[in-house]
């Protein structure tokens, strides 16, 4: 029996801190995980609504309590600046409090026959084991956005998470078993082949990570004729007009393409000012991202702290050295971890990769439009549709924007980052797959619609 290789987990901003080692599950010990999770489901979800709120109450409280650790776990493991780990975690308690409620909506309704006497119900039911794979970015929030959901409706739950976020997938866990019955939530650490296995044996599967993965879970899963949803990679496009507060503006987008070193599936990559706000966006944005603080995730001040891995902090660097005008950043700080600055390049011949594909770090492009419909093609021109925001303080404009950007979220006068966890989340063509995460619509996904016939006896 081959052995299952080692995790190691390494703080990004100073990579000889070793968080953890611990073996991978290996892909049995995660088909056995979903075998007991299977058989813990009827026990959780004949519990009743009650209990399961109950529990998701105490996790909050849980998160809550232990907010403070968990923060400086993943400003540790993920490098995530202090101001906003803190508010990941803020949010991680919020999420359960808001699932914990569920429990106790509707699932369904009562209709009149079409002719004679009886009942017509439909309702919604869980599929019976979820499998959630995670990435790193938000090793708290994204499985409970997932998680959560999939619980309060009757689920029962095995969470992959990145290999990068292993701590503080661990860490979770401990927090979810201790409110949790036995093998309602487990977490079976791993990469490619425990996530394979899971997407083998769950009946209903979630996703967020990159592009390419995210379509082999697309088609592993559909091959089985499951329920999948997948989370990808984003390219999003700020529209600045003339007539917006372009300092203003300039702060919002900077903070959105370098705030937790723009390892954010809504992160701003590229700029697009129309016509006369070309050169107050060029001046003012570069200025704003000279000055955004980059440094050690610790400190509150940071905004720009390191690339997960050297792997990305290179793919970061060696994008912005392959043609065109860097007007700020382009370098790697001389400090140890794993930094880049944030950047800001125009003028990039067509075809180049950061015109293309999500490089996933602090850098964005500049792309002046003539007008807005011409800012709105070249916001669409991309293979993904996550997110735009738009500003202006024209309704008009806004407007315009909300009718014909191909995105799945469009924000006005607000930057591209943040989430809205009790309202719908994903995107159109490349970005996502299957049904939208997050708010009533992630009750909807891990569950099914059943309908019944009641006739009474004798009835023909």
């Amino acid at each position: 029996m081959t052995t299952p290789p080692s995790l190691v987990s390494r703080n990004p901003a100073d990579p000889a801190d070793v968080l953890l080692r611990v073996a991978a599950s290996g892909a049995a010990a995660v088909a056995d995980a979903v075998v007991k999770a299977r058989d813990a489901r009827p026990g959780w979800l004949d519990g009743g609504a009650g209990a399961r709120s109950a529990a998701l109450v105490a996790v909050a409280e849980a998160i809550e309590a232990a907010a403070d650790e968990l923060a400086a776990l993943a400003v540790r493991e993920v490098g995530k600046p202090h101001t906003e780990a803190r508010a990941e975690v803020a949010r991680t308690a919020a999420i359960w409090r808001y699932y914990a409620q569920a429990p106790h909506e509707p699932t369904g309704a009562v209709h009149e026959p079409f002719g004679g006497p009886g009942l017509l119900l439909t309702r919604r039911r869980p599929y019976g084991v979820a499998g959630l794979i995670t990435p790193w970015n938000f090793p708290f929030a994204i499985p409970s956005w997932k998680a959560a959901p999939a619980l309060a409706v009757g689920n029962t739950v095995v969470l992959k998470p990145a290999p990068e976020a292993t701590a503080c997938a661990l860490r979770l866990a401990e927090i979810l078993q201790r409110a949790l019955p036995r093998a309602v939530f487990t977490v079976a650490p791993g990469g490619a082949a425990e996530g394979g296995a899971l997407i083998t044996s769950s009946d209903v599967v979630s996703f967020t990570g990159s592009t390419a993965v995210g379509h082999e879970v697309v088609r592993a899963a559909t091959a089985r004729g499951i329920p999948v949803q997948a989370e990808m990679g984003g390219l999003n496009a700020a529209i600045v007009l003339p007539d917006a507060d372009i300092e203003r503006v300039a702060a919002h987008i900077a903070a959105a393409i370098a705030g937790y070193a723009g390892q954010k599936c809504t992160a701003t990559s590229r700029v697009i000012p129309v016509g006369a706000a070309l050169h107050p966006v060029r001046e003012a944005l570069a200025a704003a991202l000279r000055e955004l603080p980059v440094g050690d995730p610790s400190d509150p001040a940071t905004v720009c702290g390191p690339l997960i891995s050297e792997q990305a902090r290179d793919r970061v660097t060696q994008a912005t050295c392959r043609g065109g005008a860097v007007l700020a950043g382009g370098n790697a700080p001389r400090r140890p971890g794993w930094y880049a600055t944030p950047t800001l390049v125009e003028k990039l011949p067509p075809g180049h990769e950061l015109l293309q594909e999500e490089v996933f770090g602090p850098v964005a492009a500049l792309l002046p439009a003539d007008d807005l419909a011409h800012a709105v093609r070249i916001a669409n021109s991309v293979p993904y549709g996550l997110v735009t925001s738009v500003h202006t303080a024209d309704l008009n404009a806004a407007l315009h924007g909300l009718d014909h950007l191909d995105t799945g979220m469009v924000r006005v006068n607000a930057p591209s980052t943040g989430v809205d966890f009790h309202l719908p989340f994903g995107g159109t063509k490349a970005s996502s797959h299957g049904a939208r995460e997050q708010g009533r619509a992630a009750l909807d996904f891990y569950t099914c619609t059943r309908t019944y016939t009641l006739s009474p006896t004798g009835a023909v």
